[in-house]
């Protein structure tokens, strides 16, 4: 059994001044046994470590910005960078997760035409199929699948979407990607459904006065058949009123805290729109649900866990995640995560764990935040379905 090789590259948790823990290993196993916090090995052993949302492109599916497709908040035409000869498997492997919520960003293909958006969700899936067939890896449907792939170190991916355009307020659609496996939907992006708009977004383009009436529906809709909500890139009122229409708890998969305000860059002030304060976290907090911390505006993994840190504070231990927003099957180095933080097969989770007991977090709250409140909330939505 593929016990979860990575390679010999050095990931560190940094230490406050030289950043000093190394881990060196064949294996999972021999990273633990090597490291200085004997607690390491406990939290990786209890841990079903999952990454909320992660850019997921298998082979023969390109990450098109061309025309016709949304540039992206950058406003550039970029190519792909997924390398359609890695192995789903190892990359989990090696980044230490169990899982992760595979995302297609849908409105970075073309769009031009009602029934683009569907074409192309269908055609991903149908790549994704052929990845996990050949790889002989499963999609993840209840708690037990995830806990079995963490048992016996066999990772599995949680069927999901980044922009839910390919309703086009047909909601029999829902339906229909949930019998090929989506288990996990983001009902907003960067780009409006073409026939029918779900909600406004937080890029500020858009007046809806928050979730329409196709948007509520689509939510119940995801409450029925057992689908988690993720209202990522939602603007404020959407999420409220999301609140007053869902019977599950939803996540926000991927987001910062407030905290990121301090921060002048080009890249803080392009995301300040989509930052959480007190208030925002605690409406997702007080419906049961979970935030993910993102990897933008972290320059180590040190900042990385005080990010961590900060949206504790808001939203409580019970509510916090991890949701890298990064590109799993990325050949390019610092797509996995960026420059500064260790890439997955640099052992993206062993080297937050470790900086989170550094930084004074206990085993069972990297367990929670490693992955155990996402877990829940999937337990709770699924409710044991396959």
């Amino acid at each position: 059994m593929n016990t979860g090789i990575f390679s010999r590259r050095r990931f560190v948790t940094t230490g406050a001044s030289t950043g000093a823990a190394a881990l060196l290993g064949r294996t999972w196993r021999d990273a633990v046994a090597e490291s200085a916090d004997p607690r390491l090995a406990k939290v990786i052993s209890s841990t079903i470590a999952i990454d909320m949302h992660n850019h997921v492109y298998p082979a023969g599916i390109s990450q098109s910005r061309g025309p016709g497709a949304w540039g992206g908040p950058f406003g550039q035409q970029q190519e792909p960078a997924q390398d359609s000869e890695l192995s789903l498997e190892k990359e989990l492997n090696q980044a230490g997760l169990t899982a992760v919520c595979a995302a297609y960003e849908l409105d970075f293909t073309p769009i031009n035409k009602p029934g683009d958006a569907r074409d192309n969700y269908l055609r991903w899936i149908a790549a994704l199929d052929r990845q996990l067939e050949r790889e002989h890896l499963h999609r993840a449907f209840n708690l037990k699948d995830l806990q079995v792939a963490h048992e016996t170190r066999r990772p599995v991916i949680i069927h999901g979407v980044e922009g839910s355009q390919f309703i086009e307020g047909k909601l029999e659609r829902v339906e229909e990607v949930y019998k090929r496996g989506l288990r996990h939907l983001q009902l907003l992006h960067d780009r409006d459904d073409l026939v029918a708009r779900l909600g406004d977004t937080d890029n500020g383009r858009d007046h809806m006065g928050g979730l329409t009436s196709i948007g509520k529906e689509v939510i119940q809709e995801c409450n029925r058949l057992g689908i988690v909500v993720d209202l990522a890139h939602a603007a404020p009122q959407t999420i409220l009123d999301a609140t007053k229409v869902s019977t599950q708890p939803f996540v926000v998969s991927h987001t910062g805290p407030v905290t990121h305000a301090a921060d002048n860059s080009q890249m803080a002030g392009m995301m300040q729109p989509r930052l959480l304060n007190r208030e925002r976290a605690k409406v997702v907090s007080d419906a049961g649900g979970v935030i993910g911390v993102w990897k933008y505006m972290a320059g180590s993994v040190r900042e990385y866990v005080q990010n961590i840190k900060a949206m504790v504070d808001l939203a409580g231990i019970d509510h916090v995640g991890i949701g890298t927003d990064t590109n799993i099957l990325s050949s390019r180095p610092g797509q996995a995560t960026n420059a500064a933080l260790p890439d997955m097969r640099g052992g993206f989770f062993y080297a937050i764990a470790g900086e989170m007991l550094r930084q004074g977090f206990s085993v069972d709250d990297i367990g929670k935040v490693g992955g155990g409140n996402y877990c829940r909330v999937f337990n709770k939505v699924t409710d044991g379905r396959a």
